[in-house]
């Protein structure tokens, strides 16, 4: 896929938190132009004003997963209104993703551990609690600042389900996997199995993780072949925890590079749908907001086109376009 120059320089007018990942992925420049884009992150844009809503005690807003004035009998604990994104749970995710240096944070760990319990039993932080979704975030965070989440890492294996995958609602007694549930768990193991090197046990399970995604083709249901949801095709940014098929397929293009493999056949229905979802100026659109309360936006509202979603949809589809072309 040919990048169109003008695309690549509105993808670089950006928050330093994308700009590096558009200079590194998309327009190859040399580690020394993207680093030093990357290490802005902490002192502007984005990535400082997070930081800068931190509290003495390592936590953000002054709760664990929900901040500690959510009301959950109120309106905003209410089926259609969301949920809270300004917790340190959701906090920690977004200094993550955007690639900010853990040194930054350096003592958070062990703040968290002194200060952090979750909403859940008052379990302690770095312990994590039944929950896949959030399991999954304090793995990659954890080892991200370096606490020891060990634990969590044998809890999935430990609660993963018999077809492959996993489900946050298995406390209530389910026993089938959720697509949600399933990338959210693979992507806090492979983000440990890459900072760790994992084991045996864990790549099994991981693997076993996206082969029940990819029996499904990312977004259908195996027993009648229909589409699983419109959730599956719906392209949002933030991710937070919902499922997409972009979301999907760019963690198993992360994947495939961790593991020196060539991408999937079985993702091809996946890719087309991104492909499709493509304006012909090379843009995708943001099609909704996840609603929920924010420190701040960090993307267009629905209906404009955003940068975020076209860097993600644009990496994706390069990524498969080359394996193709390359005949691996």
């Amino acid at each position: 896929m040919s990048l169109d120059p003008a695309l690549l320089d509105w993808m670089l007018d950006a928050d330093p938190a994308l700009r590096w990942r558009v200079e590194r992925d998309l327009a190859g420049a040399p580690p020394d132009v993207w680093g030093a884009t990357r290490a802005r992150i902490a002192t502007e844009g984005f990535g400082a004003r997070l930081l800068a809503l931190q509290e003495p005690d390592g936590q953000w807003a002054g709760g664990a997963y929900f901040p500690k004035d959510f009301d959950f009998e109120g309106p905003e604990a209410a089926d259609d209104a969301g949920q809270p994104y300004t917790a340190t749970t959701w906090s920690l995710n977004a200094l993550r993703d955007w690639g900010l240096d853990a040194a930054v944070l350096a003592g958070t760990a062990d703040l968290l551990a002194a200060n952090s319990r979750w909403e859940y039993e008052n379990l302690p932080y770095w312990g994590g609690e039944v929950d896949c979704c959030i399991n999954a975030f304090t793995l990659a965070n954890g080892v991200w600042l370096g606490a020891d989440v060990s634990g969590i890492a044998q809890w999935f294996l430990d609660h993963q389900m018999a077809e492959g995958g996993w489900n946050c609602e298995w406390v209530e007694g389910s026993t089938r996997s959720s697509f949600h549930s399933t990338l959210n768990s693979l992507k806090g193991l492979l983000y440990y199995e890459a900072a760790t090197g994992g084991s045996d046990a864990q790549r099994a399970a991981r693997r076993a993780g996206e082969e029940y995604l990819l029996q499904r083709r990312l977004l259908r249901r195996l027993s009648t072949g229909e589409p699983v949801a419109p959730w599956a095709t719906r392209f949002v940014y933030p991710f937070r925890w919902f499922y997409s098929v972009l979301n999907a397929a760019d963690y198993f293009r992360a994947a495939a590079l961790h593991d020196g493999t060539a991408p999937d056949p079985r993702l091809a229905d996946a890719i087309e749908v991104i492909r499709a979802a493509r304006r012909p100026d090379g843009t995708w659109l943001q099609e909704r907001r996840h609603p929920g309360r924010v420190w701040f936006e960090v993307d267009v509202p629905a209906g404009e086109p955003s940068r975020w979603l076209t860097f993600y949809g644009t990496r994706v589809l390069e990524w498969w376009d080359a394996s193709l072309a390359s005949g691996s």
